[in-house]
């Protein structure tokens, strides 16, 4: 969760680092896409090269913005990204931009488009400031379970529109911190098409109210996968049973694993980004996503 401890952690990193927010949050994109870029040597076959726009999505709150990007030829198939709480910006682009090169067709949403259009923050430790979560506080009550169906059906709906899109291949979704439950409420929103969905260091996938994510598994025809960062579950040890408990009650497929890596890990622009762990959970979301 991006708590008050986490932003004690995510300090700490950054000391260990011998360096400041400011200057962590200055990364530009060339620096970004060489954090991301894979280890190793890729495969001798790759797909074409990517292409990439920015697009509108109507829903019935308005105009969604997003970023789409994907092989320039073929047919692939189709990913919706969910951005962490600072949204859609560059260092989404870059990850999804590497995804794209795996041979998928990738829709990175703004989830904040009821309030303004992306980006709202540079890096993610501009979330932090007092200004930033100003910023933040009137948009985030927007992001209603409710909000999330629709717009994520809007979503799966649109990318079915696209000529890059293979709509004979089912449809899959990712989600970062707070995007971890969005993909969850994704393969909820359309279970006809999104059979399956990642979370990465996810928040609030258990609850006590009824439609907490881990309670909509079994109302879902997605397989998943669930990488829990190891600071979240110290905080929450139960929470990983808990959650291959009701995947199992469900029948649904899940992998499930604690990373050995604290919260925010996957993300190319967080102060506790870590490539070995970040590489090792993105070829677990590339195996659940040949599966489409």
């Amino acid at each position: 969760m991006c708590d008050d401890l986490t932003a004690i952690e995510e300090e700490q990193a950054l000391g260990a680092r011998g360096i400041d927010r400011r200057s962590f949050a200055a990364l530009g994109a060339a620096s970004l896409a060489t954090l991301a870029a894979p280890l190793g040597a890729k495969a001798a076959k790759t797909p074409p090269p990517p292409t990439e726009k920015m697009v509108q999505i109507q829903t019935t709150s308005g105009m969604l913005d997003a970023f789409f990007v994907h092989p320039k030829t073929g047919r692939w198939p189709a990913v919706i990204l969910w951005p962490d709480i600072a949204g859609l910006r560059e260092a989404y682009k870059v990850m999804a931009r590497r995804l794209a090169a795996d041979g998928f067709a990738v829709l990175v949403l703004n989830q904040y488009y009821r309030s303004a259009p992306a980006p709202h923050f540079d890096a993610i430790t501009q979330w932090r400031t007092p200004e930033g979560q100003a910023k933040l506080r009137p948009m985030i009550p927007l992001l209603t379970p409710e909000a999330i169906v629709l717009d994520s059906r809007a979503a799966a709906e649109w990318l079915d529109r696209q000529r890059p899109v293979h709509s004979g291949r089912g449809l899959g979704a990712a989600g970062y911190c707070m995007g971890g439950p969005f993909a969850v409420r994704s393969a909820f929103a359309y279970p006809a098409r999104v059979r399956a969905a990642a979370s990465f260091h996810g928040g609030s996938l258990m609850t006590d109210k009824p439609d907490s994510p881990h309670q909509l598994l079994k109302a879902t025809s997605a397989s998943y996968l669930f990488a829990i960062a190891r600071n979240d579950d110290a905080r929450a040890p139960g929470d990983k049973d808990a959650l291959r408990e009701a995947a199992k009650a469900a029948g649904r497929p899940a992998e499930v694993e604690v990373y050995p890596a604290d919260h925010g890990w996957c993300t190319v622009d967080s102060p506790v980004f870590d490539k070995v762990q970040a590489d090792r959970a993105w070829e677990r979301m590339l195996a659940l996503f040949r599966t489409l």
